[in-house]
């Protein structure tokens, strides 16, 4: 694959995002935010179950699909991880942050952003200051990372 395929296929990816996140709240009234369409099916939400459960199934299948189609791993995965208790520590701060912050970068970033949310513009603003912060300290303060 090529840096223009990688380019084309971001493109066609971001566009059935918006697509998606534009029938779901069309149709549903939804917000399509991924932590908390999880967090839902998760527990074991009664309502909506279903349609949560479609999208979360399409979370699945989607890169399993992509990789039947391309020929080839669904996702480059990196399973030689140099640290996993910092892995799953980072997992839990995300999952902690999400809850706190009252989405994620989708429901904010996607579907906030486009309803001209302040509170999603002033969500993704620390979203993206906090992974600037976070590169910076684990990379040049600590050297990990490539």
């Amino acid at each position: 694959m090529t840096p223009f395929d990688d380019w084309i296929a971001g493109a066609i990816g971001g566009g059935l995002i918006g697509l998606a996140s534009l029938v779901l709240m069309g149709l549903l009234g939804r917000i399509a935010g991924i932590s908390g369409v999880v967090g839902s099916v998760v527990e074991g939400a009664r309502e909506g179950f279903g349609w949560r459960a479609a999208f979360v199934a399409g979370l699945i299948l989607g890169p399993l699909l992509y990789a039947v189609i391309r020929g080839g791993e669904a996702v480059p995965v990196r399973l030689d991880v140099e640290s996993w208790p910092i892995l799953i520590a980072g997992g839990l701060l995300v999952g902690f942050g999400t809850r706190l912050g009252s989405g994620c970068t989708s429901g904010h970033g996607v579907c906030g952003l486009a309803r001209l949310s302040p509170r999603s513009l002033a969500a993704v603003a620390v979203f993206f200051a906090m992974a600037l912060v976070t590169v910076f300290v684990t990379r040049q303060m600590l050297g990990w990372g490539g």
